[in-house]
Order: structure tokens, then C-alpha cells, then sequence
């Protein structure tokens, strides 16, 4: 069970963006994959709901799609806890240099969660791309510095 002080190094925010999780991917044919959804991100690591429980200290491999190439991190599993009828986990990458790559993952997260909410309130389809250009013009200036 997470202490409130590991759960407060994870910033909550729109995160709508799907990934994939993969346990024990030494032999590539026998991966267990896991589609799931980001609830949130921190500089540290991310969270995710699962239908099943992971260990704590489960080492993890986390690709996210939307960035259309093999790009993935590797993380451990650092809390689990029950959740309704789910489970939420949260995973702490292992290496420092990940902290720029998941701010890059964090700002998609809010560009893909504007591009929904444009098309939601206003009618409009924004592709990926229209979006990032909009949000960045937006709200670029607002988002936290490392």
C-alpha cells in the first residue's frame, strides 16, 4: 500500500492517452500485453487502472502508441491498490533520463485530451498535429518547467 507520499509525487491531470504494458518481455512471442490508459503522470513515473493486480517491484515495459515508434520506457512497480471492480498501479521509471521523455508523454497526454474536448465542445476535428499547434499556442506557456 502506497503512502501518501508516494501518491502525492504523482500529479493528476487529463490523461487520456492509451499505452500498453508489458510483463515479462524477455522472450518477445510469449509477452502478456496489456492495453490500458494513463490516469496520471508525474516527472517520476505514471499511473495506470488494470483488471488485475501487479507486484510491487513488477519490472514493467510501458509503450505509448500515439507516439507512433518504438519508443518505450521500463519501470517497477511501486504501489497497487484496489480501486472498485480494478486496480490503479504505479510505476516508477528507472532511469533519470526518462524524465524528459515523460514530459514529452505528459504534454501529449494534455494535447490529445484538448484535441477531444475541442471536438466534444465545439464540433471541430482536430488532427494530432492541428491540435498540438493549437494547445502549444494556448497553453505552452502555462506548463511547468522541469
Amino acid at each position: 500500500m502506497p503512502d501518501n507520499k508516494t501518491i502525492r509525487k504523482f500529479i493528476r491531470h487529463p490523461a487520456d492517452v492509451p499505452i500498453q504494458v508489458t510483463l515479462d518481455w524477455v522472450d518477445d512471442e510469449d509477452d502478456e500485453t496489456v492495453d490500458q490508459t494513463i490516469t496520471n503522470v508525474s516527472l517520476g513515473g505514471l499511473a495506470f487502472v488494470s483488471q488485475k493486480p501487479l507486484e510491487v517491484l513488477q519490472r514493467v515495459r510501458i509503450s505509448i502508441p500515439v507516439l507512433e515508434q518504438d519508443n518505450h520506457l521500463v519501470g517497477n512497480v511501486v504501489w497497487c491498490e484496489k480501486s472498485g471492480d480494478a486496480y490503479e498501479i504505479g510505476i516508477e521509471f528507472e532511469h533519470s533520463r526518462d524524465a524528459f521523455r515523460l514530459r514529452m508523454i505528459e504534454q501529449i497526454c494534455h494535447i490529445e485530451h484538448y484535441r477531444k474536448e475541442v471536438e466534444q465542445q465545439e464540433g471541430r476535428k482536430l488532427s494530432s498535429q492541428d491540435a498540438a499547434r493549437e494547445w502549444i499556442s494556448k497553453y505552452a506557456g502555462d506548463f511547468p518547467a522541469l
